[in-house]
């Protein structure tokens, strides 16, 4: 038995929606409250990148911490701890002939880092 044969209730669409969601709740949950600051900033933004992309199906993936919020926060101290409004990712995933892209964004509108199905 194979991995896919454990999706035959899907569509090719759906398979890619379901392996971007699992891997933006992993990534999120994962990564929210590791410390950082800016000279870590882009080594924890390749590696954050590298573990998705261990990910089933994941073909590309795109990380941004905000620098803005990270700066601010260690004006104070050395360090912060990754908050959710830091990230700005994408996650392009394929199936067969299928490429969707999950994202995980701070709303300001909603005031909430939402993760949705950009494409």
């Amino acid at each position: 038995m194979s991995m896919d044969d454990y999706f035959t209730n899907l569509n090719d669409r759906e398979r890619a929606i379901f392996e971007g969601a699992v891997s933006m709740g992993a990534l999120y949950h994962q990564f929210v409250g590791t410390p950082v600051n800016m000279d870590t900033k882009k080594s924890l933004e390749d590696a954050i990148k590298s573990s998705i992309k261990l990910q089933p199906a994941v073909v590309d993936v795109c990380v941004n911490l905000d620098e803005k919020l990270i700066a601010d926060a260690t004006k104070r101290s050395s360090y912060t701890s990754v908050t959710g409004d830091m990230f700005n990712v994408e996650i392009t995933t394929k199936i067969n002939d299928t490429s969707i892209i999950t994202c995980i964004k701070y709303i300001e509108d909603l005031d909430y880092p939402l993760m949705f199905v950009k494409e």
